[in-house]
């Protein structure tokens, strides 16, 4: 493993690597060291995410051929149904309707 030498460190920066490993229970050339490998992931997830100059250069010009497309009736559309023409609200509990097949089979309640 490498040696990690830190010179003309800060103040500051000193004291607070100092604090977390007293907190951690650690030395400070671990504590340096999870702090660095913890620093190197969150900026490489953060770099992760963006898009090279190409990359994005053609996503832009896919959404400007998307924004060009004319309206079309149908698949304009898609996902804005006008509220009147959604269809009933169908009652809760199961669906008894088919129940008047069996009413030949109910018994006689009269009597």
């Amino acid at each position: 493993m490498t040696d990690i030498i830190l010179h003309n460190l800060d103040p500051v920066l000193s004291d607070r690597l100092r604090r977390v490993a007293e907190l951690r229970g650690w030395s400070l050339q671990r504590t340096a060291l999870h702090l660095i490998e913890t620093g190197l992931f969150s900026v490489e997830a953060e770099m992760a995410g963006r898009f090279e100059a190409q990359d994005n250069r053609a996503l832009q010009e896919a959404i400007a051929a998307l924004e060009g497309i004319p309206s079309d009736p149908g698949f304009a559309m898609i996902g804005r149904a006008d509220p009147k023409d959604a269809p009933a609200p169908r009652p809760a509990g199961p669906d008894l309707s088919g129940l008047e097949l069996l009413e030949e089979f109910r018994p006689n309640r009269e009597g």
